[in-house]
């Protein structure tokens, strides 16, 4: 049922970015206040206990991200693209289709040892959430659970991830 009313409120949109690919639209749910706090708060359910802070991959892991965090009284740490963090940041790149890509956090922005919750709004691929729990593991955190809006699940990210956490939670899968 709930994963019913979310996809009432996201929209398929076709040939966006680029021919080919159906963006998921997740701007209509957004609008949504009292379903975003239904989404925070089923997030909040899983993780409570398990995470010391949540990491959110931006941009659009920030959308929800914080939120998850207040809602378990956590840090929230962000993660970026390179070149979007001042001060001193570590960085780890991963491959992409036909390119390569890194993500950077900021240095001083986390404990050793800690539990993170690693959440975006989607998961494709896997490859930046790997690269997250990769710059996340050298930096001596522990990737504990993985959340996403929505898993395209065609794509197999999830396999990707299960070498860090076998707590992966999607909310909506297509």
């Amino acid at each position: 049922m709930f994963e019913e009313d979310m996809k009432k409120f996201i929209l398929d949109v076709p040939d966006f970015p680029r021919a080919g690919v159906v963006f998921k639209d997740i701007s209509p749910l957004l609008a949504r206040a009292a379903l975003c706090r239904r989404i925070i708060n089923v997030f909040c359910t899983q993780a409570k206990g398990k995470v010391d802070a949540v990491c959110g991959i931006g941009n659009r892991g920030f959308l929800f991200g914080p939120g998850i965090a207040q809602g378990l009284d956590v840090p929230f740490v962000m993660v970026r693209k390179y070149g979007k963090l001042p001060g001193k940041t570590i960085t780890q790149s991963y491959q992409l289709e036909y390119d390569e890509a890194t993500v950077e956090i900021v240095e001083n922005s986390i404990q050793k040892g800690w539990r993170m919750l690693i959440h975006d709004d989607v998961l494709a691929t896997g490859g930046t959430a790997e690269a997250t729990a990769q710059l996340l593991t050298r930096l001596q955190v522990v990737p504990t659970q993985f959340s996403f809006l929505i898993e395209l699940k065609f794509l197999k990210g999830c396999e990707k991830l299960l070498a860090y956490s076998r707590d992966i939670i999607s909310l909506t899968t297509y």
